[in-house]
């Protein structure tokens, strides 16, 4: 297999500064203090855990309902990353990953089994093994 890329990095002191991440073949995500802890729009860190996770998920969740006879049309994930105070830090101790699809031959609850399995086995799942992830599942027709 391949290794993917990305850089990031930051210009600056922390309270002006500003950052910016960047997958080897995408566009570049600036953040900075603001965008990180105050509030103001624009992106961060957690954002594309979230982004990563949705989407590795979302692909493994359809190569699953596909193994188990069922014919994926789509599926829609979303990840609500909470970043918490940790003593003089911070810490991303939970995930809530809502998924929506559309399938067909596979009943609810298969489907949640799948689903679960997914989670559970999707590689940015495994990488991410010390955040707690949860999972919303909704089969719609």
């Amino acid at each position: 297999m391949g290794i993917s890329k990305a850089s990031g990095g930051w210009r600056g002191d922390l309270k002006s500064g500003e950052g910016r991440m960047k997958p080897e073949h995408g566009p570049e995500v600036p953040f900075s203090l603001k965008t990180r802890f105050e509030g103001e729009r624009g992106s961060n860190p957690e954002e594309m855990i979230g982004a990563a996770l949705s989407g590795c998920f979302s692909m493994a969740l359809t190569a699953a309902l596909s193994k188990a006879g069922a014919t994926p049309r789509s599926v829609s994930t979303t990840a609500d990353v909470r970043l918490e105070k940790d003593g003089e830090g911070f810490t991303i101790r939970h995930i809530g990953l809502t998924t929506t699809v559309e399938a067909d031959g596979v009943e609810d609850e298969a489907f949640q089994r799948v689903a679960t399995e997914t989670k559970a086995e999707c590689p940015v799942s495994k990488a991410l093994a010390g955040v707690e992830i949860t999972l919303v599942a909704r089969l719609g027709r």
